[in-house]
């Protein structure tokens, strides 16, 4: 490919074939929201910069965030970094919608990072939240949901890794003395990613001593079943801001319709500065791509437009990873390379009105209908079906139009028959629900 034509670094084309598994993939997701009885919203795709100022962070912001200047009004605009805080802005500027409010939102969100494996610079979100309700079942029914999107989409080898920043600010800054618990949060938060002398390093690079870092490495390696909560809520039992955690913790997951799914982990921090309570990632055991879904509690986002706290959580699905590590694992494949379902063949171009017309029909029956459009010859015709794995062709010649029918021909089973035209819509799909999706 010429290097003039190619898309900018972090953005990508999507050719029928992926855009037909990317349909399908979302189609799955949206069925799993709608059984839990979210709506769909939509948002503009550009915010004003002042709507998602202050709201996530100074590195996000700071680097993350495509901003620009119109040219014409001299006012700062800025392309959505994720769907929670136009969510927030949407809620703020609708004081009628009854609460709790559940929607899910499926679009594209922009980041200005370095490109890599599983992460683009425009990539699409999927998800839902819960405005309104402050009680342990909203987390539980957020937890729920996102168990059950995985396993919607062919999944059985992953976790769900909770914790709460309720927790971490009672024990690490309440308890342990840290002023300031970003930097430490940060390095706790690689656990995974550099192992724990890795960590131990970045904390003592921090300043820290000795005795504090082992203090923080104890408490960074609690993780676990959901049983595995409890150590950690029986040693600072004293602490509010903990004993609020356990108590909202623990009611969640007596809720839970799959707690094997479910595992406490202390080391996960969420970056993202708008988080208040319980805080939820999704990760696959295989491949490694990262987390795949992740969220959590923000009870006081909201707040900052309205000036009154309004609760609020939810769950946001990664559809890039997701496909990634889907077509890696087998799960997902590319093999549909057109949605189309019926290829007209016709056999004497001088009948191209009545093909014309009995391409027609097979449409307003409701069948996705292709005819060619180059006047090709016969093989050439039945060359590009092929290529394309169109399952159906129909075939159209003088004998088919003095005698009023249609010559079916099933690609997969090689199957051929000859119905009157009457029929041939509800053969057609008769045979079309016997072929493999």
């Amino acid at each position: 490919m010429s290097e003039r034509f190619k898309a900018p670094r972090g953005f990508r084309d999507f050719p029928p074939e992926v855009m037909i598994l990317r349909r399908s993939v979302m189609s799955k997701v949206v069925s799993v929201f709608e059984r839990y009885g979210f709506d769909p919203l939509d948002t503009p795709v550009l915010e004003y910069w002042e709507t998602l100022a202050g709201k996530y962070g100074e590195e996000a912001e700071g680097k993350l965030i495509w901003r620009f200047t119109d040219s014409w009004s001299g006012r700062e605009y800025a392309l959505r970094y994720d769907l929670t805080v136009p969510l927030a802005r949407f809620i703020a500027s609708r004081r009628d919608i009854p609460l709790p409010f559940k929607r899910y939102h499926i679009g594209p969100v922009w980041r200005h990072e370095e490109p890599q494996r599983g992460r683009y610079r425009e990539f699409y979100q999927c998800d839902a939240d819960i405005v309104g309700s402050p009680y342990p079942e909203a987390d539980a029914e957020i937890l729920n949901l996102t168990v059950d999107l995985l396993r919607e989409l062919g999944f059985s080898n992953f976790k769900v890794r909770v914790n709460d920043r309720r927790l971490l600010s009672g024990v690490f800054e309440e308890e342990l003395g840290i002023g300031n618990p970003l930097p430490v949060y940060r390095v706790i938060d690689k656990l995974d990613k550099i192992g724990l002398e890795g960590v131990r390093g970045g904390l003592l690079k921090l300043g820290l001593g000795d005795q504090i870092v082992e203090r923080i490495l104890s408490i960074a390696e609690l993780r676990g079943p959901i049983e595995s909560l409890e150590p950690i809520c029986s040693r600072y039992s004293l602490n509010q801001r903990v004993r609020e955690a356990c108590t909202h913790l623990g009611k969640t997951f007596n809720l839970l319709d799959r707690p094997e799914y479910i595992y406490f982990d202390m080391s996960l921090v969420r970056g993202l500065d708008y988080y208040t309570g319980p805080i939820l990632e999704a990760v696959l055991d295989k491949p490694s791509v990262g987390s795949v879904a992740g969220g959590g509690r923000y009870d006081n986002l909201i707040g900052l437009f309205t000036g009154t706290q309004v609760p609020a959580t939810g769950v946001s699905l990664g559809i890039e990873r997701i496909i990634d590590a889907g077509l890696e694992l087998g799960i997902l494949n590319i093999d549909k390379k057109t949605v189309t379902e019926v290829q007209v063949i016709v056999l004497d171009w001088s009948l191209l009105e009545y093909a014309w017309s009995i391409t027609r029909k097979l449409r307003e029956a409701g069948l996705k209908v292709r005819i060619d459009l180059a006047r090709s010859s016969e093989e050439a015709q039945r060359r590009k079906a092929r290529r394309l794995n169109i399952p159906i062709l129909a075939f159209i010649g003088r004998t088919e139009l003095e005698t009023s029918t249609l010559t079916i021909y099933n690609t997969i089973t090689s199957e051929r028959t000859t119905v009157k035209l009457e029929d041939a819509s509800e053969t057609i799909k008769k045979m079309l629900k016997t072929i493999p999706n």
